[in-house]
C-alpha cells in the first residue's frame, strides 16, 4: 500500500505506523487540500486519497529524474518526493531557478562585461570632455564679446602661485572651495574654485557679467578670474571678518556685535542691494540675499557677494521670467514658488533682505523647531504678535539705553515689511533705506505675516502726526 504523509499531521513519525506498513514515498502536498488546519481526520485524509487531490509543482532539472517534475531523494529514510510549488514558498525556489541558468548566464555576463567596459569607459571621457570643451567655449564666447570688464584675467599657474599651490584653505560650499591668497604686490585676495560649476558655466559668467563690471563700497570686489580647460576661478578682495553668519548665530570664541554695528551692517546691505537694481546700466538681481553671503571687511563694512543666482534685466523691466526657483530655502520669495501671488521682480532681493534682518535682530534662524514654546517656532510671526499687543519683545542682547531699543524695534518693523506676501506690498530697496535712516515712531506695524492673501496693504508711514515721545517696549529675544 502507499501512505501519503502530510506536513499538517503534527507529530506524524514513521515509527507510529502499524506493522506490516511502509513507506513507498513521501511528499508535501498544497495548501489546498487542508481542511481544517492541523485538525484534520483520517475520515478527511480518506475521502482526499478516494476522491483524489490535485498537485502541482514547478518543472526542474535533477539529476535523478521521477517522471518530468519531481526528484527522489534517496538518502532520506522516508524516501522523499522532493518538488518545488509553483507559488514560490521559499528562498530555494529562487536558488533552483537561478542555479538552473548560471551556467548559461555567467558565461554571457562576464563576456559582455570584460568586452563591455572598455566601451563604456570611452563613452564617459567623451561625454566628460565634450561637456567641458562645450562650457569652455561658452565661457570664451562671452569673455570674447564682452570689452568693458576690469578684472584681470589669470593663468592657473598664477592661481598656483598667489595661493601657494592652495595651502590656506577659508571654506567650501556647493560652488567649490575659497583659497587666501596674496598678490605681487602684497594684497591678500580670496581666490574661488568653482568645482561644481552648473549650467554650462552660467553660475562662472553670471560672477563676471555682474560684479565685473560694477564698483560700489557695499558688494564684494572681482579683482580676477582664470579660465583654463575645466579650472575655473574668482579672485576677490580678502574680507579678514569672513560672513555675517558666524555673527549672529552663536559661534564660540566670536564676539558678539553690538546694537550699532548691526543696524550699520543692514544699512550698508540694504544700500549694496539698491546699487544693483539702480545704481548700474542693467538692473542686478541677486537671488541669493543670506546671512553667509554677507562679507564683512576689516572695519566690520558689509560687501554683499557670490553672484552665482544672479540675472540682469533692464531696468525699466520689473518683472522677470525664471524657469525654476532659485536661491536658499528660508530666504527665498513665495512668488518664486507660487505664480498666483505675484510676478518675479527686484522684490524677490526685498524679500530675503527682510528675512536677514529679522535673523540680525534676533540673532536665531527665523524657523526655529525646538523653540521653548511652539509660538516662537516662526520667528517673525511670533515677534509680530507681541508687537502687536504691545508685549516686551526680549531679546538676548544687551540694550543699555532708550535709543538702542528704538533702533532694534525699527529693524523688525521695516523687515516685517520687507517680508509681506504679495510683491506689491513690499517697499522697494530705495524705500527700505529711507525707513531705515527715519525715525521709528513714524512707522506703522505692518500685517502680519502668512501665506495667505492680504486685501491691502497699509501704508507704510503714518499720514496723521507721530508722537516722537510714545514709550519702546524693551527687546530680549529668546535664543
Amino acid at each position: 500500500m502507499v501512505l501519503i504523509i502530510m506536513w499538517w499531521m503534527v507529530g506524524f513519525n514513521v515509527s507510529d505506523m502499524a506493522i506490516g506498513c511502509e513507506t513507498e514515498l513521501s511528499s508535501c502536498i498544497s495548501n489546498q487540500v487542508v481542511v481544517n488546519g492541523t485538525n484534520t481526520s483520517y475520515f478527511d485524509i480518506h475521502n482526499h486519497l478516494t476522491y483524489g487531490f490535485e498537485l502541482s509543482w514547478l518543472k526542474i532539472q535533477f539529476y535523478n529524474v521521477f517522471g518530468d517534475y519531481c526528484s527522489i531523494d534517496y538518502s532520506d529514510e522516508m524516501r522523499s518526493l522532493r518538488c518545488r510549488h509553483r507559488s514560490f514558498r521559499s528562498i530555494d525556489d529562487i536558488l533552483i531557478i537561478l542555479n538552473a541558468f548560471t551556467g548559461v548566464l555567467v558565461p554571457y555576463v562576464g563576456l559582455k562585461f570584460i568586452l563591455g567596459t572598455p566601451f563604456v569607459v570611452i563613452f564617459l571621457i567623451y561625454k566628460w570632455r565634450r561637456r567641458h570643451l562645450s562650457m569652455y567655449n561658452s565661457i570664451e564666447e562671452f569673455l570674447h564679446t564682452q570689452n568693458n570688464l576690469t578684472p584681470i584675467r589669470y593663468s592657473f599657474r598664477d592661481i598656483k602661485k598667489m595661493t601657494q599651490n592652495f595651502k590656506n584653505k577659508l571654506g567650501e560650499g556647493g560652488y567649490g572651495s575659497v583659497f587666501k591668497g596674496k598678490l605681487r604686490s602684497g594684497r591678500f585676495v580670496a581666490v574661488k574654485i568653482l568645482s561644481k560649476s552648473k549650467g554650462n558655466g552660467q553660475d562662472f559668467i553670471n560672477e563676471i557679467s555682474t560684479i565685473g563690471t560694477i564698483h560700489h563700497v557695499n558688494v564684494v570686489r572681482l579683482i580676477g578670474f582664470c579660465v583654463h580647460s575645466s579650472n575655473h576661478a574668482l579672485v576677490y578682495d580678502f574680507m579678514s571678518n569672513g560672513s555675517l553668519e558666524k555673527y549672529i548665530f552663536s559661534h564660540e570664541g566670536i564676539a558678539s556685535l553690538s546694537c550699532k554695528q548691526i543696524f550699520e551692517i543692514s544699512l550698508g546691505v540694504a544700500r549694496g542691494i539698491e546699487y544693483l537694481h539702480q545704481g548700474c546700466h542693467m538692473q542686478i538681481l541677486h537671488f541669493d540675499i543670506k546671512p553667509h553671503n554677507i562679507l564683512l571687511d576689516e572695519n566690520f563694512n558689509p560687501k554683499v557677494s557670490d553672484f552665482g543666482l544672479a540675472r540682469l534685466c533692464p531696468l525699466d523691466n520689473q518683472n522677470l521670467s525664471l524657469t525654476a526657483a532659485r536661491g536658499t530655502l528660508g530666504y527665498i520669495a513665495p512668488e518664486l514658488f507660487y505664480k498666483n501671488i505675484g510676478r518675479v521682480s527686484n522684490k524677490a532681493d526685498v524679500y530675503s533682505f527682510g528675512m536677514l534682518l529679522m535673523e540680525m535682530v534676533g540673532k536665531r534662524k527665523n524657523i526655529k523647531a525646538d523653540a521653548e514654546n511652539t509660538s516662537q517656532i516662526y520667528f517673525p510671526s511670533w515677534v509680530h504678535d507681541q508687537l502687536s499687543e504691545g508685549k516686551n519683545i526680549d531679546i538676548e542682547t544687551t540694550l543699555t539705553d532708550e535709543e538702542n531699543s528704538k533702533v532694534m524695534k525699527k529693524m523688525i518693523i521695516v523687515a516685517l515689511w520687507c517680508i509681506q506676501l504679495k510683491p506689491s506690498d513690499r517697499p522697494t530697496m530705495n524705500k527700505v533705506i529711507e525707513l531705515l535712516e527715519g525715525e521709528v515712531d513714524c512707522l506703522q506695524i505692518p500685517p502680519k505675516p502668512s501665506l495667505y492673501q492680504l486685501d491691502k496693504p497699509r501704508e507704510l508711514v503714518q499720514e496723521a502726526s507721530c508722537s516722537m515721545n510714545s514709550t519702546i517696549p524693551s527687546l530680549t529675544l529668546p535664543r
